[in-house]
């Protein structure tokens, strides 16, 4: 049954205002119970931003345009070009955020000429080969069920985009006391750069510390999760059979669908303390 709702003049979807922030004002039309109501409120923000090395063009992503600074130093890090701040003389955010510059102590940085387009958000890219050999993370790191599901719950209230417009990821770094640090991004691949370049900032160590993401966990989270040394990660949705099958070899636990206290482990659960197989 087809049912017409008059909504007057032509729709003006035009933007009113972005606030730089993450998230724009727009014009709507809500639509219930076959009657249509003209709204303003606010979506996420997604902007095409390209990182340089030393002067030379490097990536173009599709991103959210806030914390371009952490998100191209912990780009920088995860792909394994930079293994600290000390190997970062300059950063540069240009003021129409579509670009970041940063410089490093070493003038003979030469880009990769071959980028591996992800299955991430937006169409993601690495440099990192996951066919090369890594060993497996050595950890005594633990959690119980009842942790892992309170920093679940922890990280979705402390999503303060998502909780204003929804359609934004976000990720976590935490430990047994709760969660350390926290940032979003429309990709969840861009969430765990920005999450290593925030911890590069504040001298915060990723190693043996638990990572928790709201996006699936694919092959290229689980590489990030190896580069960040974080023995557990974890989502709300589904891991692939790629990264299922990385985390193996690389001793690395996954929990996904953690959602209500509702869990699945996919990988080495002998992390999760309390389990009854």
């Amino acid at each position: 049954m087809k049912t017409e709702v008059d909504v007057g003049e032509t729709p003006q979807m035009d933007v009113i205002s972005s606030n730089g922030h993450g998230v724009r004002n727009v014009q709507y039309f809500n639509i219930a119970f076959g009657s249509a109501t003209q709204k303003t409120g606010e979506i996420v923000d997604e902007s095409l931003v390209c990182i340089s090395v030393n002067g030379r063009e490097l990536a173009t992503f599709m991103c959210s345009p806030t914390d371009l600074k952490i998100m191209a130093l912990g780009f920088l890090y995860n792909e394994k070009f930079i293994e600290g701040m000390e190997d970062v003389r300059s950063v540069h955010v240009s003021e129409n955020d579509t670009c970041v510059d940063v410089w490093l102590r070493d003038p003979s940085f030469d880009p990769p000429n071959r980028g591996i387009v992800t299955a991430g958000c937006g169409g993601g890219i690495t440099f990192d080969d996951l066919s090369e050999q890594h060993p497996p993370l050595i950890s005594k790191i633990e959690a119980t069920p009842d942790l892992l599901a309170d920093l679940m719950v922890q990280m979705h209230l402390g999503a303060e985009l998502y909780q204003r417009a929804r359609g934004i990821h976000t990720a976590a770094l935490a430990n047994d006391d709760g969660i350390l640090i926290q940032v979003e991004d429309v990709g969840r691949h861009n969430c765990l750069d920005k999450l290593a370049g925030l911890a590069l900032l504040e001298g915060i160590s990723t190693k043996d510390h638990i990572l928790l993401s709201s996006g699936r966990i694919s092959s290229e989270m689980i590489n990030k999760a190896r580069r960040l040394q974080t023995p557990i990660i974890c989502s709300r949705t589904s891991p692939t059979g790629l990264s299922v099958a990385l985390a193996e070899t690389w001793n690395i636990t996954i929990v996904a669908y953690l959602r209500q206290r509702k869990m699945r482990i996919y990988s080495h659960p002998e992390r999760i303390r309390g389990l009854k197989v």
